[in-house]
């Protein structure tokens, strides 16, 4: 691995263009099912699945990117190239100083999610197969920079197994998951013992699962009907980046961690703040609770030390609670290229949250983690 920049983004999103699923899945066999992008009857486009709209706020997330970075793209005509062009962006992560891009999707769900709610399993994993073979044919295979990671079928349980395998062999070094799947549809809850072949898998084949925040709209807060546009984006970012304090809280608790030492979980787009407060509450209530007592060997704050990992972008006093996480456990990301990312002024940014930390700590947070957990 060279690095000409010294920093791995470790949560960046691709924008899936509009001939990803109607190019490679069988128009005869599905039709209109087929995940794609639809000119509605008063001009707009909408990006459509099954008869349904998939739950975007514009055609692509790409605000960054945009003239105006307040505004989403309306018609495809509008997507700047950076957003699904893997040569543009080569272009952009040189401008902000990014060595190599850990991507995650968009149109697929942040967390991969908008599959999972389709009840036919042969329409899931087609869609699923067809985004991860994208991915390594378009992205990967245009540059070694881009570390793809796989989306799967939720279930059932055998065929979300077969295509990790299937993926990983081809060249995906992590996996997306959402974090509440039985929030989706009929499948058993997350903690239920049907998905210990997901985290064995993950385990036994070196890779993390990655839950990313926004994948779990029951446990975010809506936006007021009466806020602005601008007022309601803001929000959304906000509450969905804290929308993983229960995801975590569970993962934390739930035994999972503790059954599978060797299994690393992503918490993608969670930014570091709040998480100290967390490791130190849950510490506290499993001792104040008799968690101990039940078995558990580990306090809360030992388990994601050892196995978990947080993303952060924007943080800069936030690194004050970085020894209560672990410097080992903090991934930094530009989260290029939603409204919240840093770019194209990264580098100012990076400079003025790490000023005050040790060089060592400095290139574990901006590269060394994620090289390692990435096995880049």
């Amino acid at each position: 691995m060279e690095l000409k920049h010294g920093s791995i983004s470790a949560d960046d999103h691709v924008q899936e263009h509009p001939e990803v699923w109607t190019s490679r899945m069988s128009r005869a066999r599905w039709g209109d099912r087929i995940p794609h992008l639809a000119h509605m009857d008063d001009g707009t486009e909408e990006w459509m699945i099954e008869g349904w709209r998939i739950p975007l706020p514009g055609v692509a997330m790409a605000n960054a990117a945009m003239a105006d970075r307040t505004q989403e793209p309306k018609h495809w005509s509008e997507v700047p190239r950076a957003a699904f062009s893997p040569a543009e962006r080569l272009k952009a992560m040189d401008v902000d100083g990014i060595d190599y891009s850990v991507l995650y999707p968009s149109v697929s769900g942040l967390a991969g999610q908008n599959f999972g709610s389709v009840v036919d399993p042969d329409l899931e994993i087609a869609c699923v197969q067809a985004y991860n073979d994208w991915l390594i044919e378009e992205w990967v295979e245009a540059s070694p920079r881009f570390v793809p990671q796989c989306i799967v079928p939720i279930w059932p349980m055998d065929l979300t197994i077969a295509e990790i395998k299937r993926a990983i062999k081809k060249g995906h070094k992590g996996v997306i998951y959402p974090a509440s799947p039985m929030e989706l549809r009929r499948v058993p809850h997350i903690n239920d013992p049907a998905y210990d072949p997901l985290w064995a898998t993950c385990q036994d084949l070196g890779v993390p699962v990655c839950f990313h925040a926004g994948g779990s709209a029951k446990i975010q807060m809506s936006a007021g009907v009466t806020f602005k546009p601008a007022v309601a984006a803001a929000f959304s970012d906000v509450v969905r980046s804290v929308s993983s304090i229960a995801v975590v809280a569970n993962f934390l608790l739930a035994r999972v961690l503790d059954r599978f030492p060797r299994l690393k979980v992503v918490f993608a787009e969670s930014s570091i703040g709040w998480g100290a407060y967390e490791l130190e509450y849950a510490d506290y209530q499993s001792a104040a609770d008799g968690l101990p007592s039940e078995g558990y060997a580990l306090k809360p704050s030992e388990l994601f030390q050892r196995q978990c990992y947080f993303t952060c972008w924007y943080d800069r006093m936030s690194f004050r609670a970085r020894r209560h996480l672990g410097i080992g456990n903090i991934l930094w990301s530009s989260h290029f290229p939603l409204a919240s990312s840093t770019w194209p002024d990264t580098r100012r940014h990076l400079e003025s949250a790490l000023a005050d930390l040790p060089e060592d700590e400095k290139r574990q947070i901006q590269w060394e983690n994620a090289a390692k957990l990435y096995r880049l």
